[in-house]
């Protein structure tokens, strides 16, 4: 293979070059010379850093098997006298499987007597079905398999991928909600305190009205700072004096104070209770005389018999 045809590494076309030419700018680029289209004519060769190129494409494969949609058949069962909340707990399981992307194999088993009345079982799933159209479709039918009757759910979102990306959005914008209250400036004071009237500045005195002299000042603490002095209210001269304020009333006479009690009598000491007289000791009682025993008469006990003698069995005369 004399020549190829050279690709920069910017993706700029160098030309057909020789190989060793192709060699040598890789070496003075410090770059790697890359075969990339073994079968063109002439073959095709790029300056490229090929361990970040297969760094890339490793990260590239590693984010695709991220994103893919590996769609999961969930399974959820019901009985067919199945109670309201019950009911409303596994619709939610359902609505929860379908927004996530997955199908849903819905399944009513029958028990008994329950296997004579499929079409309570249809009319059930017929009423799921339609509580979740707006998440799912009915993808299988609901047919009967032996005593359990079965139908599957599809989402309605095409791909997995969507259903992960819209979640993640959702959280997103709940994480940013707290963070722009947090971020948004307070209230200037001005606009949250009450508005206060502003009252009308005082008529000018006039020159004939006498004018009386200020009061004197309350003796301020050493402690606190004192307070501007302020010019006492001139008297408006259209308004009459009030008249003095009348006399105190007398005080009430005291009353007079009530005679102390006499001291109680002191109650006569008790008189002494007199002593209690000591009994007399009692007599020691006299020591009880033993009684006497009989003699028990002892029986004879009876002669041992006689031995009884001993039969002895003649010995046979000795043989000669």
């Amino acid at each position: 293979m004399p020549e190829v045809r050279l690709v920069g590494p910017n993706g700029e076309q160098v030309g057909i070059v020789r190989v060793e030419d192709a060699l040598r700018l890789a070496q003075e680029a410090d770059l790697d010379l890359v075969e990339v289209a073994p079968d063109a004519r002439p073959p095709v060769c790029k300056l490229m850093d090929y361990g970040k190129f297969k760094y890339e494409a490793d990260m590239k494969a590693r984010e695709a098997r991220r994103n893919q949609a590996n769609t999961v058949l969930k399974e959820i069962r019901f009985r067919l006298k199945i109670d309201p909340h019950d009911y409303g707990t596994k619709k939610g399981h359902v609505e929860r499987f379908l927004k996530a992307g997955d199908k849903v194999k819905v399944m009513i088993m029958f028990r008994g007597r329950e296997q004579s009345r499929p079409e309570m079982g249809l009319r059930l799933l017929q009423r799921l079905a339609d509580d979740v159209a707006e998440l799912g479709f009915v993808e299988s039918a609901p047919r009967q398999d032996g005593r359990n009757m079965i139908m599957v759910l599809g989402p309605t979102m095409k791909k997995k991928s969507e259903a992960r990306q819209q979640a993640k959005k959702q959280r997103d914008a709940q994480d940013e909600r707290p963070v722009d209250e947090a971020s948004a400036p307070a209230p200037a004071d001005d606009e949250t305190a009450p508005a206060v009237p502003v009252e009308a500045p005082a008529a000018a005195p006039v020159a004939d009205a006498p004018v009386e002299a200020p009061a004197a000042e309350a003796p301020v603490q050493a402690t606190a700072p004192a307070a501007p002095r302020r010019p006492a209210a001139t008297p408006d001269p259209a308004v009459a004096p009030e008249p003095a304020a009348a006399a105190p009333e007398r005080a009430p006479a005291p009353k007079p104070e009530a005679a102390p009690k006499p001291a109680a009598a002191a109650k006569p000491a008790a008189a002494p209770k007199p002593a209690a007289e000591a009994k007399p000791a009692a007599a020691p009682k006299p020591a009880a005389t033993p009684k006497p025993m009989p003699p028990k008469p002892s029986a004879p006990k009876p002669a041992a018999p006689a031995a009884k003698p001993r039969a002895t069995k003649p010995k046979p005369p000795a043989e000669s």
